[in-house]
């Protein structure tokens, strides 16, 4: 009897952790800015165990039965959590507000839970072991799940899987405890925790199905795939005239015109270098820009530092998606590196003639990172004498305040720069740094064959109209990240 109480405090506890990691994932995944959903997640669900852990002193009489049937409820709610999550933010409304009612109501069901099981065992074990050992496995509990959740549910499972699979361990344990306590009317417990967990693995055994349900509101054309990784979700779209991809639902190239972007990013920093042999490239694991790299033959070997092996992977093993880069990422001339660039950066002492950035947006802090200044200082020292980089720098026309905070952060670590930006139909007007750390050339030597530059068009990317010009900005500093905040309220104020 005393292991079963323990194994059940403990994958109740890890059940219960599992649906607040879920939902500040998912929640993250759809509205961005990772440390302000997990923070507010978080508090909800503490604050809703601290309400339920309140109300469990009107729980008076027959004990048994209400933890039981609490535990049904949590796996019910829980486990159905991801998919009411995902249908409401793509077909219906107030999605903020669905998300916390569904976190308070499952903290507030977890709240109760411990206490109701301490008092329906007290008179089983020693209450001094009672309380230290359900607490201890409590708090593991949590651990497994913390652990568990990025390093196998997230990627294997998915996250609307993960939700219904232990909505049935919920479901299973509560019946297995009334069970072997022995209590009459284990019939009706039985009839119940059966009809629960046939719709949960339903629900399981047809996520895939949920979740395509749901993603085909989120994105304009059809879905084809999708991945859960440790670090983002995955998404590509195809329509008629395009592919797309989409990290965290974000737009991040479509095929159609993505020619005009990577060919912006690559060949300002390439035509500058007077020697291009080596080249850097940190993100950019689709291998778009890769693929311009290659085709000069003065490139001898790119190192791409990319943090997510699974964008490698598709971009180099997907027939379609290696397609679209000319299968760049299986050149014997790339290397790829699995790692966070920053820290990448800071461990290596390699030198490099040019040096392309290309992460996603500074929407969240552990993005905003690689827009310090503290960032670019550690670049600076991976150029050579006369190297010269590019960074993508988000767009000087919607984001104005964060174009020019990225700019004046680079200008900040002892780099010469020229800002520049060009018009890219699927993201509208976008920026650009050319920099060095002496020098930059006035004009650019373009190789002949390009789809989107010409001379004409090169020397009008340097200059910036009006709308666009620079305003003041502060630096971007690791422990002030002022541009996070500046991203977020351009991007704001442009959709409302």
């Amino acid at each position: 009897m005393p292991l079963l109480i323990l194994a059940s405090v403990f994958l109740v506890a890890t059940c219960g952790l599992v649906y607040e990691l879920i939902a500040g994932a998912l929640a993250s995944y759809l509205l961005g800015d990772s440390v302000l959903q997990f923070s507010t997640v978080i508090g909800t669900y503490l604050f809703a165990m601290g309400v339920g852990s309140y109300l469990s002193k009107y729980v008076s009489r027959g004990l048994l039965l209400p933890f039981v049937q609490l535990q049904m409820l949590v796996g019910l709610l829980g486990g159905c959590s991801t998919a009411i999550l995902y249908l409401t933010f793509g077909y219906g409304s107030g999605f903020r507000l669905v998300l916390y009612l569904l976190v308070f109501a499952i903290g507030m069901l977890v709240g109760l839970e411990i206490p109701l099981l301490l008092r329906l065992l007290k008179d089983h074990l020693d209450f001094k072991d009672l309380v230290s050992q359900v607490l201890a496995l409590d708090y593991v509990g949590a651990l497994v799940a913390s652990i568990l959740f990025p390093l196998f549910l997230v990627p294997q499972l998915g996250l609307m899987r993960t939700a219904f699979l232990f909505g049935m361990v919920n479901v299973v344990v509560a019946m297995v405890f009334y069970h072997k306590l022995g209590k009459p009317g284990f019939t009706g417990v039985l009839v119940q925790g059966s009809a629960i967990l046939a719709f949960l693995l339903a629900g399981a055994l047809y996520s895939t199905q949920l979740t395509s349900l749901a993603e085909e509101a989120l994105y304009p054309d059809e879905v084809v795939l999708t991945r859960n990784t440790p670090y983002q979700r995955i998404a590509v779209t195809r329509g008629r005239r395009e592919t797309r991809l989409y990290l965290n639902g974000n737009l991040q190239f479509a095929s159609a015109d993505e020619y005009r972007y990577h060919e912006a990013l690559v060949y300002p920093a390439l035509t500058s270098s007077p020697n291009p042999e080596h080249v850097l490239v940190l993100g950019g694991g689709d291998g778009l820009a890769v693929r311009e790299l290659l085709k000069d033959d003065r490139v001898k070997t790119i190192t791409l530092v990319e943090l997510d092996p699974t964008m490698i992977d598709l971009f180099r093993n997907n027939p379609e998606l290696a397609a679209l880069n000319h299968g760049s990422l299986s050149s014997p001339k790339v290397e790829v590196i699995y790692q966070d660039a920053f820290v990448w950066l800071e461990e290596s002492d390699r030198k490099f003639n040019v040096a392309l950035v290309d992460f996603p947006d500074p929407g969240n802090y552990s993005v905003g990172k690689l827009y310090t200044d503290l960032f670019y200082r550690a670049l600076k020292s991976h150029l050579t004498d006369d190297g010269v980089a590019a960074v993508q720098c988000t767009s000087p026309m919607y984001a104005r305040r964060s174009f020019w905070c990225i700019i004046g952060t680079i200008e900040s670590a002892g780099f010469v720069v020229r800002p520049y930006h060009a018009f890219v139909p699927s993201f509208g007007e976008w920026g650009f740094a050319l920099i060095s750390k002496s020098h930059l050339p006035g004009h650019l030597e373009l190789p002949p064959g390009l789809k989107f530059l010409n001379p004409a068009v090169a020397e009008s990317m340097f200059i910036f109209p009006q709308d666009m010009a620079r305003i003041p900005a502060d630096v971007n500093r690791l422990f002030d990240q002022s541009l996070v905040r500046y991203y977020q309220q351009d991007w704001s104020a442009m959709n409302n």
